[in-house]
């Protein structure tokens, strides 16, 4: 009798194990709100349905120097037109560049932090929200602008205002990699923006957006050991990247993937990226002989990189963000794919 009670129990406890490890992480979901007026239209608010979104990450403003160049200030702030949903979490971020830290000492850093926190919650409140629960600075920090970077990190934290709030940062990739020079943020948690990882501004027949073997070279056994929690962001925007004899002039916002696909206008270089203008085209500044590369992402890589994240992060929870909330980059990933890039991880 011993012996099947014994047996009974090792069978019940070897099958509690295998549906233990056949549990598939929930990971909560959401995206990036990067306009200056917060109003959704359809299209939004279904994609936010759709996948069962918990949380907008909204850009509330950026801060930079003033035209002196002497003084931080914030640049194009968001207005909200319209209640935030109810259903979703508002997680304000606050994008610095990091050219403000320049001439900056700790006096003026902290006289910034508590510039911040005011303005992030009135605007909260214009939302129509009560209270935010994870205030998120983004900033590519360098090796001259990190420790004073930190230093706003740290000091947000003990303002009283921000008690029950949890401070977070972006992380690029070469800083996870690099943490000799980039160091680690003094944060509880960071979000891992797995996009802008190539050379923008270099000419040739490629995509900074996202490249796989960049991803693998700076991540491979390094995201799995970064002593901290981590969110992932993963991109859905497309853009046109100009080179006019072959040195980088910008991005243009006023072409668009018809454009580039008219025969009238473009020559196609096979097997590339890279389309030539074949005229002037007055409408977004751009002459005859310029270069557009136009990138974009498709579902595989983003499959590709869901599955190649999910490895290194070995099961750990995390949110899935993507980047971001807007009506055309939407029409280029319907809410099915979005569904399965989740369903990967």
């Amino acid at each position: 009798m011993l012996r099947k009670t014994q047996l009974f129990l090792f069978l019940v406890l070897l099958s509690l194990l295998f549906l233990g490890s056949c549990t598939k992480t929930k990971h909560e979901t959401g995206f990036y709100f990067w306009k200056t007026v917060f109003q959704l239209d359809t299209a939004e608010s279904r994609s936010l349905k759709e996948i069962d979104a918990k949380s907008i990450y909204v850009r509330i403003m950026d801060i930079d120097l003033d035209p002196s160049g002497v003084q931080a200030v914030p640049i194009s702030p968001i207005t909200f037109t319209q209640p935030f949903p109810k259903e979703q979490q508002l997680i304000p971020v606050v994008f610095v560049n990091q050219r403000v830290f320049a001439e900056m000492d700790s006096l003026q850093i902290r006289g910034v932090a508590n510039k911040i926190v005011p303005f992030v919650t009135a605007k909260i409140q214009q939302a129509g929200k009560e209270k935010f629960t994870e205030l998120q600075l983004d900033c590519d920090w360098t090796k001259t602008s990190r420790d004073k970077f930190f230093y706003l990190l740290s000091y947000l934290q003990q303002l009283p205002a921000l008690k029950d709030v949890i401070v977070s940062s972006t992380l690029r990739l070469h800083q996870v990699k690099n943490t000799v020079t980039s160091g680690i943020p003094p944060v509880k948690k960071a979000m891992l923006m797995c996009y802008n990882m190539g050379n923008l501004r270099q000419f040739g027949n490629q995509n900074s957006i996202l490249n796989q073997q960049d991803l693998k070279t700076y991540l491979s056994g390094t995201l799995r050991n970064y002593p901290m929690e981590m969110d992932i962001a993963l991109p859905l925007f497309q853009w046109f990247v100009v080179f006019r004899n072959n040195n980088y002039i910008g991005i243009s916002k006023h072409i668009n993937e018809e454009d580039i696909k008219d025969s009238a206008l473009f020559t196609h270089n096979p097997n590339t990226n890279l389309y030539i203008l074949t005229k002037d085209l007055p409408k977004a500044n751009l002459k005859k002989g310029d270069v557009i590369r136009f990138e974009s992402i498709n579902q595989d890589e983003l499959l590709q990189t869901a599955k190649f994240l999910k490895g290194e992060l070995k099961g750990k929870e995390h949110r899935i963000i993507f980047y971001h909330l807007d009506q055309a980059t939407l029409a280029n990933h319907g809410n099915a794919e979005l569904q399965k890039i989740i369903a990967a991880f």
